[in-house]
């Protein structure tokens, strides 16, 4: 895995963070975490990629850890701009207890699906593992990806991969991340909740891109601003509707240690 984000890393920013659906969707997520931060002085961050969340949170003041298991990503990271309250670490997220053990955070945040490349045993070990690095009450908000993205349904139809409209329900898919296969498992929220038992209770889920469009179809709408524009209004419309969360392209979940 780490492998397939190193040769990833170079390219991310310019495929993803930069694009018109990539800084919407970010925006989104932003707009949602920004209404659990009230009183957070630390944060770990997981799966922290070129750094974009990370500096987002520095600059607000909060102290970050933020972490990847690629040395590659978190080398763009440190090039982009240094706060002192913002450290990086090359850490596997399987491993946390073992890199931050006797550490406390407020927060531990995910975004965009890192967590979809754990399996369900692993993901549950991964929660259980987290509540010893949480403070009381402390919280995890997580971005992940769905079974049922109407998005991802729809595009295969279009294009006639019929084998591929719903392969978000398989046990596990080989997901294309600028060229490298990486073995991915989509969970829904009430999966999510269920493995989070009994150590982190439900706060909400919201729907991040169930209008706005999976960032492969940037190619599509480079030439349909308007178009895009417009299904940012509309998703910023049904925002709280949290029972479209299982098919949008993410979703945002929060959790609250018990």
């Amino acid at each position: 895995m780490e492998t397939s984000f190193d040769k990833a890393a170079a390219n991310y920013d310019k495929t993803f963070s930069d694009t018109f659906i990539g800084r919407m969707q970010r925006s989104l997520v932003h707009k949602e975490l920004s209404k659990h931060l009230n009183k957070v002085r630390n944060i770990l961050e997981i799966n922290c990629g070129t750094g974009e969340d990370a500096i987002w949170l520095a600059r607000k003041g909060i102290k970050i850890t933020a972490t990847d298991i690629s040395p590659k990503m978190i080398e763009v990271a440190k090039n982009k701009a240094v706060h002192k309250n913002l450290d990086y670490s090359v850490s596997d997220m399987k491993n946390l207890d073992t890199t931050f053990g006797g550490q406390q955070f407020d927060m531990l945040f995910s975004n965009f699906g890192g967590l979809n490349c754990l399996t369900q045993s692993e993901l549950e070990q991964f929660f259980i593992d987290s509540k010893g690095l949480l403070s009381d009450k402390g919280k995890m908000v997580l971005v992940i990806m769905p079974q049922n993205t109407l998005w991802e349904q729809v595009y295969f139809l279009a294009k006639a991969q019929f084998s591929n409209v719903l392969r978000r329900k398989k046990e596990m898919v080989l997901a294309n991340v600028d060229g490298e296969k990486v073995p991915t498992y989509y969970f829904n929220p009430k999966d999510i909740v269920n493995l989070a038992r009994p150590d982190f209770e439900l706060i909400d889920h919201k729907p991040i891109g169930f209008f706005v469009p999976p960032s492969y179809l940037q190619g599509f709408f480079t030439n349909k601003v308007p178009a895009l524009n417009l299904l940012n209004v509309l998703e910023d419309r049904i925002s709280n509707w949290s029972f479209l969360s299982k098919y949008a392209d993410h979703y945002i979940i929060t959790l609250q240690k018990r």
